[in-house]
């Protein structure tokens, strides 16, 4: 991942927090629960404060959050019931681990040569028939933000096209807008997906 925007989010994790603390588990993470198994096995991958791994704990899923910011991590350590792994998305090289894979806001960090393998490692680590939320600002090309952050954007028609191409159904889509940490409003994507069996 990239350092800069890491190093955001270790220097930002209380502001962060703030955005986040008070939120009760939206739609898209309620549908995310219901479509997993009870009792299954999840990974809230790029996890942030891990706001919604409680959330998948509380609702009785065996819930592991991943983050490569130490503060972050720091204040997931900290969660009852909840697994904290330090890495970035390299670790995810398990054979058929979850349920499901919660990673909303996450993969925009990567770039366009690694965001493919980081799917289809997705798509191996869940186990057949699993669930895959996806949330992704939507756009073209890459940027830094006013944080220094940088992003990749995909267009709807290509995260289906890369989604389909790797066996995931798609259950249900949100497009929207909303204002994020660096204080601009910007267009998102919300995909619920489901591994075929």
């Amino acid at each position: 991942m990239d350092r800069e925007t890491i190093a955001v989010y270790d220097a930002k994790f209380e502001d962060y927090v703030k955005l986040t603390e008070t939120l009760t588990p939206g739609a898209a993470l309620l549908r995310f629960i219901n479509a997993v198994p009870p009792g299954g096995s999840v990974l809230d991958l790029g996890c942030g404060p891990g706001e919604a791994a409680r959330a998948m704990a509380v609702a009785g899923l065996d819930a592991t959050a991943l983050d490569a910011s130490q503060g972050m991590i720091s204040l997931v350590q900290k969660i009852p019931n909840v697994t904290a792994v330090h890495a970035d998305f390299d670790w995810l090289d398990q054979q058929a681990a979850f349920d499901g894979i919660w990673a909303n806001f996450a993969l925009l960090h990567t770039n366009r040569d690694t965001f493919p393998r980081y799917l289809d490692a997705i798509a191996k680590a869940l186990k057949p028939g699993g669930i895959f939320h996806l949330g992704m600002k939507t756009g073209e090309g890459a940027h830094r933000d006013a944080m220094g952050r940088f992003y990749v954007y995909f267009t709807r028609s290509e995260f289906e096209m890369m989604l389909l191409e790797r066996g995931f159904e798609i259950l249900h889509v949100k497009e929207g807008e909303e204002k994020g940490l660096a204080g601009s409003l910007d267009p998102f994507i919300l995909m619920l997906t489901r591994l075929a069996d």
